[in-house]
């Protein structure tokens, strides 16, 4: 079911000032960015081998992304799988108990179809499920 870590989501209070650690002080590069209006994020992604980094930045004072620093900090928010097969990981999971938090696939970062699953049934982790696009 799941491939690889596909990536790790860390909030961030204000995107360029972090991404100026990343890429000047790691030699990361950025190999995209993005608004995405549904989550209410500004993202940014940065390659580490297989993996990315996803640096969001909320866009809106009651967005998720605000939430999550206002009650924890910033830091990692999120990480994700990536599956080849959303459907079969949704029936996959459903069928063991698991709460999903998305019970449809919705539309992610990158065109990429996402789901993401319960904190309360993966042991306090926001765990994302990720069907990338052909290509991505």
């Amino acid at each position: 079911m799941i491939s690889i870590i596909d990536h790790i989501g860390i909030a961030v209070s204000n995107l360029e000032e972090t991404l100026n650690f990343y890429t000047e002080i790691l030699g990361l590069k950025v190999e995209k960015m993005e608004n995405h209006n549904e989550q209410k994020v500004k993202v940014a992604f940065l390659p580490v081998g297989e993996t990315e980094l996803e640096l969001l930045e909320s866009t809106d004072p009651e967005g998720p992304i605000t939430k999550f620093i206002k009650s924890k900090g910033e830091g990692i928010q999120h990480i994700a799988f990536r599956t080849g097969d959303i459907e079969n990981t949704i029936s996959y999971l459903k069928k063991r108990g698991i709460r999903l938090i998305d019970e449809r696939p919705r539309i992610g970062a990158g065109g990429s179809k996402i789901i993401f699953l319960h904190p309360k049934y993966t042991y306090g982790v926001l765990v994302e499920f990720v069907e990338r696009k052909e290509g991505l």
